[in-house]
């Protein structure tokens, strides 16, 4: 379904992505993990369109990322995508956010009424969906951007750490149940970021490590554990992974004496 073939990122002149190649099926849910600055935001922000790389290119069920304008719009039909940092419209109540996303993506209004009464019902916001968004604490914006990209039903969904933001226990508990549910639906795909690889262990079928702007391994939890030859958690897994050295550099640092 996405394929990214020889893309490479760069800012300025620090190498972000660096000839990446890679598939990720249809359907199930696709986590991409590594240690911070390694690529992950970036890499989720090529295959959303948002980031346009500097070589190679991005194509979805066959169609080119920003190839002709045909081609993108109907990729855009088909994908919503939510950044870590999303913009909102702080003078929208959250009701009025998600019907205007619903629009967007030729949603009846009948059914918007109905799913945007669920979703405010599933985050807890049913009475502060009625609210100025300006007015909703850190988690709660973090809970009608996560409702804003559900309402869209897109067949991708494209998640920048949808755990993170301040989402509170049951939100968390919430969207893990969602996506579980989601990833079942034939021809639904969803792929995420997520800074902490115990997340999403029981939801991903599939996890991308990245390394220095490389696939460092891309398979499944018990696949990553064969392949570090680590039987314990998968974020030391993904640890030993990314960062071979690390337990070398923790002996270093006693051997000099704790500071």
């Amino acid at each position: 379904m996405i394929e990214l073939i020889n893309v490479t990122q760069h800012y300025g002149v620090r190498p972000v992505l660096r000839e990446i190649n890679l598939t990720i099926p249809v359907g199930g849910v696709t986590a991409i993990v590594g240690p911070n600055g390694m690529g992950k935001t970036t890499l989720l922000g090529v295959i959303a369109g948002v980031l346009s790389p500097q070589q190679g290119e991005v194509r979805i069920k066959g169609l080119r990322r920003r190839g002709s304008v045909e081609e993108e719009l109907e990729i855009r039909r088909q994908v919503a995508y939510l950044p870590d940092k999303p913009w909102l419209p702080k003078n929208r109540t959250g009701r009025e956010f998600l019907f205007s996303v619903g629009k967007l993506y030729d949603i009846a209004d009948h059914r918007l009424f109905d799913h945007s009464d669920r979703l405010l019902r599933l985050f807890q916001l049913e009475r502060e969906g009625d609210w100025p968004i300006r007015s909703f604490s850190h988690g709660q914006k973090k809970k009608i951007a996560l409702a804003a990209a559900l309402i869209s039903e897109c067949p991708l969904l494209l998640f920048d750490e949808p755990f993170g933001g301040g989402l509170d226990p049951a939100g968390i508990l919430a969207l893990k149940e969602v996506i579980k549910r989601l990833a079942k639906m034939p021809g639904r795909t969803i792929v995420m970021t997520a800074p902490d690889p115990s997340l999403v262990e029981e939801l991903a079928d599939g996890i991308i490590v990245l390394r220095e702007g490389r696939i460092a391994a891309f398979d499944t939890a018990a696949g990553l554990r064969k392949l570090a030859g680590d039987g314990g958690a998968l974020t030391d897994v993904i640890g030993r992974l990314t960062f071979p050295e690390a337990l070398d550099a923790v002996e270093d640092y006693f051997e000099q004496g704790p500071s």
